[in-house]
């Protein structure tokens, strides 16, 4: 065991008080732990100095004045799942929250903790292996090792691990802004689209925070009547992460497309979204040479190979799938619907 020490942090102030407080430290804060302490066993993390996060008062959901909603930093996954408004307004992420690890885990990981996680990448776990997350101009050992479940589209020579969360693919199609205190006790907004970094020759820099920065809440946009969903496709039916996933928020007016807000799990360095590929798709019926076309751009710049190729097989059935049954609900009818968020079958 290696030894750190331990501070509870009783608002946020004090909480990057903390962290700041020793230059020559490797602090880092810490809330439900779920991804941290597997990484501490393993000796991938080493902090001398955990700052627990967990008597703080972020810990609510509520309405924002334009209608939207405030979801505080240490909202655990298992309540925001069940919220009656997200699973009246934004089951996409309801769906997708409970699309992803177990009943337990779901208990203690926190919202700003699943934005965060790190990849699941076995070379990453893997300490005698070349990771150059892990140990940056190592090198990428999955390069040329087992890389059937890494990513396919926003890789570099330095780096192909996936994007582990289930969440944030529904966060990044609802447009989510996240909202950082920095130690300069300035707070700032980060769209989730500007959120995460592609690897490109930094890997082990994941995301736009700095030292120091504390998430407090994340906010969603006001709800839209629509359609929404989440699909996973996976090697077991629960406990495992996405081959290929899909949340969707879908308009049409009965005969086409009116909007269209895909985002992608299972095959980016982050969650993924192409508004180009959005665009293709707006106001068409989803016909077959339309999906075509969009597909051909979305993977316009993926890596494929003899391990990776069948997610892009997964994409070319699921996104059809998606779409068309889709434009099979009527939109009047799905309004009355009763919602509910582990209802089989399509997600609203």
């Amino acid at each position: 065991m290696k030894s750190f020490e331990y501070q509870q942090a009783q608002d946020p102030n004090e909480a990057i008080r903390l962290f700041q407080r020793d230059a020559l430290a490797q602090p880092a804060f810490i809330a439900g732990g779920t991804n941290l302490l597997d990484l501490m066993k393993l000796e991938i993390e080493q902090p001398t100095h955990l700052i627990d996060l967990s008597p703080l008062s972020l810990k609510h959901i509520e309405r924002t004045i334009d209608g939207g909603l405030k979801i505080g930093a240490l909202v655990t996954n298992s309540k925001l799942a069940a919220d009656p408004m997200v699973c009246r307004d934004y089951p996409v992420l309801a769906r997708a929250l409970l699309s992803g690890a177990s009943a337990q885990l779901r208990n203690k990981a926190t919202t700003a903790g699943n934005l965060l996680q790190r990849t699941r990448c076995p070379y990453f776990y893997q300490t005698d292996a070349q990771c150059n997350k892990r140990q940056p101009r190592s090198g990428c050992a999955a390069q040329a090792g087992e890389h059937r479940n890494l990513a396919i589209l926003g890789c570099s020579d330095a780096c192909i691990a996936t994007h582990p969360s289930d969440m944030a693919v529904a966060m990044q199609v609802l447009d989510a802004t996240i909202v950082v205190q920095s130690p300069d006790g300035q707070s700032k907004e980060i769209p989730i689209s500007d959120f995460y970094r592609l690897p490109e020759d930094t890997p082990h820099l994941e995301t736009c925070l700095n030292p120091g920065d504390l998430i407090t809440h994340v906010i969603l946009p006001p709800p839209v009547r629509a359609i929404q969903s989440y699909d996973k496709v996976r090697d077991r039916a629960s406990y495992s992460f996405a081959l290929v996933s899909v949340a969707a928020i879908i308009v049409h007016d009965g005969r086409q497309l009116t909007d269209v807000r895909l985002a992608f799990g299972g095959i980016g360095t982050k969650p993924w979204r192409d508004k180009n590929v959005e665009a293709m798709l707006k106001g068409t019926h989803a016909d077959a040479q339309t999906l075509k076309n969009a597909l051909v751009m979305l993977l316009s710049q993926a890596r494929l190979d003899e391990q990776t190729l069948y997610k892009s097989i997964l994409l070319q059935r699921l996104v059809p799938h998606v779409l068309q049954r889709a434009l099979s609900y009527d939109t009047k009818a799905y309004e009355q619907m009763s919602i509910s968020p582990v209802s089989s079958g399509v997600t609203r």
